[in-house]
């Protein structure tokens, strides 16, 4: 979920005023404080900034915290790229790991497509058919770890690393633009290929016609990524 920032005008007993700022809370945490807060009555001014620079007020953030409370929460989500350069065909791999109505849940799918021209593009396609499922499955308004184990992909949506390529620069367009009307604050993570098997199975089956769809509902013993 996205964090919160609570600023507010606090006065003392002897009329003194100051301007203060909190950390990024999260919403329970900041609704909580905030009406803790306004108890004391010395809060003259009370306002909030979310992680992704919207301003909101205490009404909007209860009404958010009923809209939401129900809805997918911490998720973790996984992308891979394979391409065959004889073929020309690509192969998405997507696992997406989230929490709602306490139980952890998985999504894992993947897409063969074609027209794609190296295996850097693949895994730009992949990121973004990656985006597109969040979406399918109400995943917004909140903070997503992605992780995978392209390095390319990462530093240039984290904008670590510069992007020169326009058909490179196409795809951030396209997935930038997506995650900011999902409303997405994205956190990215580069791992290993070992420990991203599970996305990487999934773009080998596409490219292999094997079709994968499925969501289940996690039993303690099962790990993420496993």
């Amino acid at each position: 979920m996205l964090k919160y920032s609570i600023e507010w005008s606090y006065q003392t007993k002897k009329k003194v005023q100051t301007a203060l700022t909190s950390d990024y809370l999260s919403l329970n945490e900041t609704i909580l404080i905030a009406e803790d807060m306004l108890q004391t009555g010395r809060v003259k001014e009370l306002s909030f900034t979310s992680e992704d620079g919207q301003s909101w007020n205490l009404k909007e953030l209860k009404k958010l915290r009923d809209i939401v409370k129900d809805e997918p929460h911490n998720v973790v989500a996984y992308f891979d790229g394979g391409f065959h350069k004889n073929t020309k065909l690509a192969g998405f791999g997507a696992v997406v790991y989230y929490t709602q109505n306490g139980n952890r849940h998985r999504i894992r799918m993947n897409e063969r497509a074609n027209e794609i021209e190296s295996n850097n593009e693949a895994e730009y396609a992949a990121f973004a058919y990656l985006v597109d499922i969040l979406e399918e499955f109400g995943i917004t308004r909140q903070e997503v770890l992605f992780k995978g184990d392209s390095q390319v992909v990462l530093n240039q949506l984290s904008g670590e690393w510069p992007c020169y390529e326009p058909e490179f620069n196409l795809w951030l367009d396209r997935i930038e633009n997506k995650l900011k009307k999902l409303r997405i604050t994205p956190k990215y993570e580069a791992i290993s290929r070992k420990e991203n098997t599970e996305a990487d199975r999934l773009a080998t089956q596409a490219l292999e016609g094997i079709d994968i769809n499925s969501k289940m509902t996690m039993n303690e013993d099962v790990e993420e990524n496993e």
